[in-house]
């Protein structure tokens, strides 16, 4: 469904009922007489909630140098956010220099400017109670500042340095590249960690830039030199765009970034794609031994579909109904609440922007049940794929996506986020003002032409990570389970653990 979790979807529809219930709405909800207090819950009656979302061209600005802001006012608390969008990513790593993009994201804030040593600027920030902060990750990078209103223009004024002038201190450079090196050495400690990054290169392949790790000797070769060459190719005002939001005037706001990119040549070379993955996933079961954990992670999936597929409405009700909505889905229900078996399970039929996304089915379970549970989430599976979801399936979804739709905007810095983040992603101008009628028209016959389209039973690559040995042995009590009947080839591929500070993989 529509990106989020259970919890926050229940919440939103309490916050939803009680606001309809109070008038918050501007309408009550009407009483099942004329002048009587409804015998029961069910006779209270709700007027149709309508809702229409903001336009992005409201809140859009173009600058005299060509930098397009989102601008949202929000008087109610004396607080600025600006949050900047760079055209950058670690998929522009050169060989060889990986983690070059996340050190410099750290280190544009940690490293000081060319005018403030790091102690210095951390000292201006807390005296003016802001925050300041970067980072880049894979397809983007982000700067931000929150500060009072009354202190927005010397706040402005060290974000600009920031942005514009770090220091890259070679003390905090050193730092932070110990700081790296420990976190590699426990690369292999947690079964989550080691989950999502051989899910990862299962799906996409070992020589993806979304797989290829940062190692020791990566790490090492970075210096203080390669971070002001790669600021200085993407950090400028050509590559940013800004979502401003909180207490201010739009048009002062306007003239507070015109003075602070003043000065600030606007470059216009582009970066270059985004690379797709070019590996093809191949449908086995894989494991990974933890010895020392009781339970397995377990992922069923494969490659998903591209964020502007037409069917991505139909998808995204079929995943809802599936597993992506919390405790009214189909894997949640039968494997945690029917069978007791995971406490949580669920599933994400994915979109990507810059290449495919991925359906995963996922849970985690005792080693012992590891099995049955796999069994039960293909079951949910192939049922989805040959059998009509019911009417109130159908309804439940549907709604769930309509009635939580108001979030994207709930707050000015929701609103000015979301339309900062569109126009980074070119996402279509109508998405937000037809998304709801779409989702409404999506029928039962729908869910299940998409559900025989999308999800490929004998395409699905199975994960699990886990002590092994107890998860091949199963239960016991139904020696009908096993992992190694959902191998074609009644065998499983087990995958080593690598060296955390090489990411070497031993031989299998």
């Amino acid at each position: 469904m529509v990106p989020g979790g259970c919890i926050r979807r229940l919440t939103l529809k309490l916050l939803l009922g009680t606001a309809l219930a109070t008038g918050l709405y501007g309408q009550a909800p009407s009483k099942a007489t004329g002048d009587g207090i409804p015998s029961h819950p069910r006779e209270l009656k709700y007027p149709k909630l309508t809702y229409a979302p903001p336009k992005a061209s409201t809140y859009r600005r173009v600058l005299s140098n060509g930098v397009i802001a989102f601008l949202a006012e929000d008087h109610d608390f004396p607080l600025i956010n600006v949050s900047v969008l760079i055209r950058n990513g670690s998929y522009l790593d050169p060989k060889g220099k990986e983690g070059l993009a996340a050190m410099l994201g750290n280190q544009l804030r940690a490293g000081g400017t060319t005018s403030l040593p790091p102690a210095k600027f951390d000292e201006e920030a807390d005296f003016l109670a802001a925050t300041l902060g970067s980072s880049v990750g894979e397809t983007q990078g982000s700067a931000n500042l929150n500060c009072l209103s009354k202190d927005i223009d010397k706040a402005l004024q060290l974000f600009a340095d920031m942005l514009k002038n770090p220091g890259f201190q070679q003390d905090r450079i050193d730092l932070y590249k110990n700081q790296v090196l420990q976190a590699m050495e426990r690369r292999n400690d947690t079964t989550a960690a080691i989950h999502a990054r051989e899910w990862a290169r299962l799906l996409h392949g070992s020589q993806h830039f979304s797989t290829i790790p940062a190692t020791k000797a990566s790490i090492a070769s970075i210096v203080r030199q390669d971070l002001i060459e790669a600021h200085r190719k993407y950090y400028h005002p050509g590559a940013f765009i800004l979502a401003v939001s909180g207490d201010f005037k739009t048009d002062e706001m306007v003239s507070r970034l015109e003075a602070m990119f003043q000065g600030w040549p606007t470059l216009k070379t582009s970066v270059p794609p985004v690379p797709k993955p070019a590996h093809t996933p191949q449908p086995r079961v894989y494991v990974v031994n933890k010895s020392d954990v009781n339970q397995g992670s377990v992922s069923l999936g494969h490659l998903g579909a591209m964020r502007d597929n037409p069917d991505y409405y139909a998808l995204n009700v079929m995943d809802d109904i599936l597993g992506g909505g919390g405790f009214t889905s189909r894997i949640t229900s039968r494997v945690r609440s029917d069978e007791g078996l995971a406490y949580s399970a669920g599933s994400n039929f994915g979109f990507g922007v810059y290449y495919e996304g991925a359906f995963q089915a996922s849970f985690q379970s005792k080693s012992a049940t590891v099995a049955q549970a796999t069994a039960i989430v293909l079951e949910e599976i192939e049922k989805i794929r040959t059998q009509r979801v019911t009417a109130a399936e159908l309804e439940t979804s549907i709604n769930s996506a309509v009635e939580v739709f108001p979030r994207y905007f709930a707050t000015a810095a929701a609103i000015a986020g979301t339309f900062a983040n569109d126009e980074y992603t070119k996402r279509k101008a109508d998405f937000w003002d037809t998304y709801r009628d779409r989702i409404r028209a999506v029928t039962a016959e729908d869910v299940l032409r998409v559900a025989k389209k999308y999800l490929m039973p004998d395409q699905l690559v199975i994960l699990a990570v886990g002590n092994v040995d107890d998860m091949l042995r199963g239960n016991p009590d139904k020696p009908e389970f096993s992992l190694k009947q959902f191998s074609k080839t009644g065998a499983v591929q087990r995958i080593p653990l690598p060296d955390p500070l090489t990411m070497v993989y031993p031989p299998n």
